[in-house]
C-alpha cells in the first residue's frame, strides 16, 4: 500500500487544525491505529514502543531499529529517531526513552502537548508533567476524525465486505456434524486467501474469527475457536472480520446444525427483528442512543430484556472495535459516513445464544449494508 490510497496529509492536517484551535504545540500520538491514520505506516507488533509527534510543521517518529526501512518507505515523517537493542550499539540509544527524553528536553518551557490520554503509559505522562508542560487530551479529537469515511476508506469498506461474505459462504456450503470450529474456520479462511490474492494484488488483506457451537459455548460469544466438533441440535455463532488496506468488515451468521427447537427459533427470529429495527433506524441526524434503545425494546418487549447484555453495535474502521459507540447513553447525533456494526444478541442458558452482525455505512438518507449472507433461519438451518 502507498501513501496515495489514503489522503494521509489531509488527516494530518485536519487534526493540526484542532490543535491549532487548543494552542497545543505537539501532539503525540501513542495508539497503533491513530499512527497509521495519520502517517501511513503500521507495524506488526508494538512491543517494542513506536511514538509519533505531530507538529505544525513536521512529523517525527521515534521507532526500532527493527522498523526503520519499513518506516522509512510506508511513513510521511519528516524525520525517524532509531533505537537499537544489539550489544554493538552500546553508546547510542538503546531504547525509546533516550530519544523521547531529548525530545522533550528540546521543546520551550510550559508547552502544551496533545496526549491521549486514555492509553498512553502513565510514565510517559509523568515525564511530560516533570518538564512543566500541561497535557492536554486530544482523544476525542482523533475519535472525531476517524468517525467520518471518506470514499476511499469506504471502497476499502465495501471489498472487506465483499470478502467476508466469501468467507461465510464458503464455510456454510460445507457444515456439518462431525467436523470442529477450526476446520469450520479453515474453510473459509482458504477460500478467502485465494480470492483475495487473485482480486488483490500487491494488497493487504488480513481475517480474525472465531466460532462458539453448542448451546453452553454459544451463550459466551466471544470465545476463541477450538476443536469441538459440531452435533446434531447445536446452535452456532460464527463470527469473521476481514479487512483490506487495513480497514475492516464484520460479518457474522447464527445457524442451526438440524432442526431448531419452538424456543430456539423463536429467539432467532426476535434477534433477527431487533437487527431490522436497528438497520431500519439507523441514520444520520439520529442520535446513537436511539438506536441502540430501539432495538433491545425489541428484546424486552418479548420477555428477554433480562438476557441481552450489550450494545447493538460499535464504530468500525482500522480497529477491531472503535467509538463512538451504539450506547444507551450516548447522545451522538449519527453523521453521513460513519460506519457502525448492528449486532444485537441475546443469550439465554440452556437454549443458546443468537445473533448475527452487519456493518453498515451511513448515507444521506439512511444506511448501505456491506455484509449480505443471507439472515433468514430457512436459510441457516443444516442437517
Amino acid at each position: 500500500m502507498t501513501t496515495k490510497t489514503f489522503n494521509f496529509l489531509q488527516r494530518v492536517k485536519n487534526l493540526r487544525n484542532e490543535m491549532s484551535k487548543k494552542n497545543i504545540f505537539v501532539s503525540l500520538v501513542w495508539d497503533p491505529d491513530n499512527q497509521y491514520y495519520l502517517s501511513g505506516f503500521r507495524a506488526i507488533s508494538y512491543t517494542r514502543p513506536i511514538l509519533l509527534f505531530v507538529y505544525e510543521d513536521k512529523l517525527e517518529y521515534i521507532i526500532p531499529a527493527l522498523e526503520e526501512l519499513h518506516a522509512k518507505e510506508k511513513s510521511l515523517a519528516d524525520i525517524h529517531h532509531v533505537y537499537y537493542e544489539q550489544n554493538n550499539y552500546i553508546g547510542k540509544q538503546v531504547t525509546y526513552h533516550h530519544h523521547f527524553q531529548e525530545i522533550i528536553q528540546s521543546w520551550p518551557k510550559n508547552v502544551k502537548v496533545g496526549l491521549e490520554k486514555s492509553i498512553v503509559p502513565a510514565s510517559v505522562y509523568d515525564d511530560l508533567l516533570k518538564i512543566g508542560a500541561e497535557v492536554v487530551s486530544i482523544d476525542q479529537d482523533l475519535i472525531n476524525l476517524r468517525a467520518i469515511k471518506d470514499e476511499n476508506e469506504m471502497k476499502w469498506l465495501e471489498e472487506a465486505g465483499w470478502l467476508s461474505d466469501v468467507a461465510i459462504t464458503e464455510s456454510l456450503k460445507n457444515v456439518q456434524a462431525g467436523i470442529s470450529e477450526l476446520e469450520f474456520d479453515a474453510i473459509g479462511d482458504y477460500k478467502l486467501l485465494n480470492v483475495a490474492a487473485e482480486k488483490y494484488p500487491n494488497t493487504v488483506v488480513g481475517y480474525e474469527n472465531w466460532t462458539c457451537s453448542g448451546i453452553e459455548r454459544s451463550v459466551m460469544p466471544h470465545l476463541y475457536s477450538g476443536t469441538r466438533k459440531f452435533q446434531n441440535g447445536d446452535v452456532v455463532i460464527h463470527s469473521r472480520q476481514v479487512w483490506v488496506n487495513g480497514y475492516r468488515a464484520e460479518n457474522e451468521r447464527t445457524f442451526f446444525i438440524g432442526t431448531p427447537n419452538n424456543e430456539q427459533r423463536y429467539l432467532f427470529d426476535l434477534a433477527i427483528e431487533a437487527q431490522r429495527v436497528g438497520i431500519e433506524m439507523i441514520k444520520p441526524g439520529v442520535l446513537a442512543k436511539d438506536v441502540d434503545i430501539a432495538s433491545f425494546e425489541v428484546f424486552a418487549k418479548a420477555g428477554y430484556g433480562d438476557y441481552v447484555n450489550h450494545r447493538i453495535g460499535h464504530g468500525l474502521g482500522l480497529s477491531e472495535h472503535e467509538e463512538p459507540y451504539l450506547r444507551f447513553d450516548n447522545d451522538l447525533i449519527l453523521q453521513e459516513g460513519m460506519v457502525y456494526t448492528i449486532e444485537p444478541g441475546v443469550y439465554v442458558p440452556g437454549i443458546g445464544g443468537f445473533r448475527h452482525s452487519d456493518t453498515v455505512i451511513l448515507t444521506k438518507n439512511g444506511c448501505k449494508t456491506i455484509t449480505n449472507y443471507p439472515r433468514l433461519a430457512d436459510d441457516l438451518i443444516f442437517s
